[in-house]
């Protein structure tokens, strides 16, 4: 009986990843990841002290494009989030011209890539992606330079990090987990492009996230409950944060889920300028048309 042999080291659709190790859901990495996250949250309000040309909205815009590059090569779900970390650290203590903020978006990409993917993005497409208003050695030194200004401390925490230790401790129906998980994601991704969520800790964006998906979903959690009161308690408990800020931060994002949703099925009148109008109708991360409210 012949054997067939097919090597499919260089499958490049299907990469080798490593096998998820449980011991990184201990209660002491998440007491470690606690204890480090504030060093990575942005807390200058930038826009105020730090940059003249930039403003709120061109954030909002280079982020969409960003999360857009991301989900056409399928990256990590980590990848955006640090990314917009990188980017936010940056401009905290670098005054950027917006022309250059499309580079330095691109920058941050390429960076949270190496650090995060299995096939990271090259910086050859990255210049394509920006239409090739950015050249290749504008972007190799742009990636020097924000990894002088942030001291190479690159392994920055994020909501992600956080996500399967909230997750684990919910008694959910069965079958029920991947949905929640894929709704998280979708939270997650929403906050990274939105100006309010700069300085909040990753913590609470991952328990808001859970809450949320939980109480979007209708499922019960444990004993029967209205959805969220518990489950905050609980959430609060485990991350040693105060209940009343994280249903602040639950409702933040179920308003900023409606606002996605209501922009993308009622896009922006043909008034506006072509380019901003292309770019907002799309503000959102591709399957947040799936999340219930």
């Amino acid at each position: 009986m012949a054997l067939e042999l097919i090597c499919r080291e260089s499958d490049v659709d299907a990469p080798r990843r490593a096998y998820f190790d449980r011991n990184l859901l201990s209660e002491r990495v998440l007491d470690n990841l606690l204890a480090m996250e504030d060093r990575y949250v942005p807390h200058c309000a930038y826009f105020k002290c730090v940059q003249r040309e930039l403003k709120p909205a061109m954030r909002r815009i280079v982020s969409t494009w960003m999360l857009e590059v991301c989900e056409e090569q399928r990256c990590e779900e980590e990848v955006f989030p640090l990314a917009m970390n990188y980017l936010d650290r940056f401009l905290c203590i670098v005054a950027t011209s917006k022309s250059r903020l499309q580079l330095l978006a691109a920058a941050c990409m390429l960076l949270a890539s190496k650090l995060r993917e299995t096939v990271p993005l090259t910086a050859d497409k990255l210049c394509v992606y920006t239409d090739h208003s950015v050249y290749l050695q504008e972007l190799l030194d742009m990636e020097l330079l924000v990894l002088d200004r942030l001291r190479w401390d690159l392994a920055a925490i994020t909501a992600h990090d956080f996500l399967e230790h909230l997750l684990l401790q919910l008694p959910l129906p069965p079958g029920k987990l991947d949905t929640v998980r894929k709704h998280c994601r979708t939270f997650i991704a929403l906050c990274a492009t939105d100006n309010k969520f700069i300085s909040c800790p990753p913590s609470m964006v991952a328990c808001g996230s859970v809450t949320a998906a939980v109480h979007g979903l209708q499922l019960e959690v444990g004993i029967p409950l209205l959805a969220r009161q518990p489950l905050t308690n609980q959430l609060a408990n485990l991350t040693h944060t105060d209940a009343d800020c994280l249903r602040g931060c639950q409702e933040q994002i179920e308003e900023l889920l409606e606002n996605s949703l209501r922009h993308t099925q009622h896009p922006a009148p043909a008034t506006e300028p072509k380019a901003l109008d292309e770019i907002d109708s799309a503000c959102t991360p591709t399957d947040v048309r799936d999340v219930n409210l």
